[in-house]
């Protein structure tokens, strides 16, 4: 149906979104799970609240009854942002004790002999690891800020006349199977390419497989809530609200699990951080009230 139709836009789409997954492994090989995804939280927050706001990429600007308590709301979590860049973490290294980490290591299926630990991560100095690291977040974070973008372009042109998209559903979880399947394509054509440049030797870690569905489970529901949120709240108000949980749930792995950020000056920085971060998604709450 012409309805049906409409929701393919969506999942051609999807790509941005696994464009950041992508750079996942190489964020947390750099400077670690908690502050990659601190930052890539912090700019997801930045660029979801921002492109809707402002109408970024064709979309609608979205209005807030108090716009001074939204911008201070936005303005503060740029600001914890700016403080996440001077948390310093210990990631571990291949070399490091496999019983020191949680994380799996060398029990992967066609490991190669020369060890597939040693890439190019590995090999790079601990200052340029750094800027890679939080180069990459910032990327991922602007990519994930991006990822609904496709669905409230079709939802804003489907109230008008005249376009392809008129009469497009103004629900948002119509859109939630465009959405997931196109994440799983595009996941499977990163996965064929990997297994290409491999040639057809991939490393899997089979005691990751089970976790990984769980996990996929996990961020389906998750993923249907935000776009509940999205739905009653707007865009310009869920994204700075959803976006500090994961930053503050990764904070405490990487603290008490993975051991990646120590010192009290850290441990310092980061409470700051979230304070901030915190008062400005209350900001941005109460702005559309």
């Amino acid at each position: 149906s012409d309805h049906v139709c409409k929701l393919n836009i969506p999942t051609q789409r999807r790509s941005v979104k696994y464009a950041g997954n992508v750079t996942v492994v190489p964020i947390v090989k750099t400077i670690g799970l908690a502050l990659g995804l601190l930052i890539w939280a912090s700019f997801n927050l930045l660029t979801g609240w921002a492109s809707s706001r402002f109408g970024w990429f064709g979309i609608d600007p979205e209005e807030v009854s108090r716009p001074i308590l939204n911008y201070i709301g936005a303005g503060l979590s740029l600001l914890s942002a700016v403080i996440f860049f001077f948390v310093k973490t210990e990631v571990q290294s291949s070399s490091a004790s496999l019983e020191s980490t949680p994380l799996p290591r060398e029990s992967s299926i066609n490991l190669s002999e020369n060890n597939s630990d040693d890439s190019w991560v590995n090999r790079l100095s601990p200052a340029r690891k750094r800027v890679v690291g939080c180069s990459l977040a910032v990327v991922a974070g602007i990519l994930y800020g991006s990822s609904f973008v496709p669905v409230l372009y079709i939802k804003d042109h489907g109230r008008r006349n005249g376009t392809i998209y008129t009469g497009a559903s103004q629900f948002d979880l119509d859109y939630v199977f465009a959405h997931f399947s196109g994440i799983f394509l595009t996941s499977t054509i990163y996965f064929l390419i990997y297994c290409a440049v491999r040639k057809n030797k991939p490393d899997v870690y089979p005691q990751a497989i089970l976790p990984g569905f769980v996990s996929g489970v996990l961020w389906a529901i998750a993923n249907c809530c935000w776009f509940m949120a999205n739905h009653y709240l707007s865009a310009v108000v869920s994204f700075p609200i959803i976006t500090t949980g994961p930053g503050l749930v990764a904070a405490v792995w990487g603290v008490l699990v993975f051991k990646e950020i120590k010192g009290l000056k850290n441990y310092m920085l980061l409470t700051v951080a979230f304070c901030i971060i915190l008062a400005g998604s209350l900001s941005t709450a109460f702005s559309k009230v």
